[in-house]
């Protein structure tokens, strides 16, 4: 789940403390942490699907009256609308000290060799797409490796928890140990 930029102050200082959101099903669990993408985590308390909004929640929203959340939220779509509630978090993500690692050892190389290819055939590939192609939403990339959105972001968060890659607020971009992967992992011919 991401934050707008709007939204992150508000939630550091604690004066937002919900979402809402329209899915088919619930995109995040009770218990989740979810980067802000300023390096701040998001912890889930709980989460919902509502029918009725009030003018408290759509403040605790970042939104002025439920009427404006609501004009909003439909916009989006008619899925149903899930009540997310949040809390800044303690801890930071310790994927983003590894991300930020740029120094590979032998081992670190190694060990990344064999996660990506028992991931499959998809996995350099979309790391290379997504070094070349920074910014760009994953419904634009999918389709460039045959993979369905659903599992192209899937696919997209493990090569995250490797440190590989950092989510933006809009597609991704490779991570300083992405690219030293990269830098260290001859392209095929």
């Amino acid at each position: 789940m991401l934050f707008e930029q709007r939204l992150r102050e508000g939630i550091a200082d604690g004066t937002i403390t919900l979402a809402f959101r329209r899915w088919k099903r619930s995109q995040v669990r009770p218990g989740g942490r979810y980067r802000m993408g300023d390096g701040r985590i998001a912890g889930v308390s709980s989460v919902e699907v509502v029918t009725d909004i009030t003018d408290a929640d759509a403040r605790a929203a970042g939104f002025p009256d439920a009427a404006t959340l609501r004009r909003d939220l439909d916009a989006r779509g008619d899925d149903p609308i899930h009540r997310v509630v949040f809390h800044l978090a303690d801890a930071s993500d310790p994927r983003d000290a590894l991300a930020e690692s740029a120094e590979l050892s032998p081992d670190d190389l190694a060990g990344l060799r064999t996660r990506l290819t028992r991931f499959g055939p998809w996995a350099l590939p979309t790391l290379r797409l997504i070094a070349e192609r920074p910014g760009v939403r994953a419904g634009d990339l999918a389709p460039e490796i045959g993979q369905e959105l659903r599992e192209f972001k899937i696919n997209v968060r493990k090569l995250k928890n490797l440190g590989l890659t950092i989510s933006l607020e809009t597609g991704y971009r490779i991570s300083p140990r992405g690219r030293a992967y990269l830098d260290m992992t001859p392209a095929p011919p």
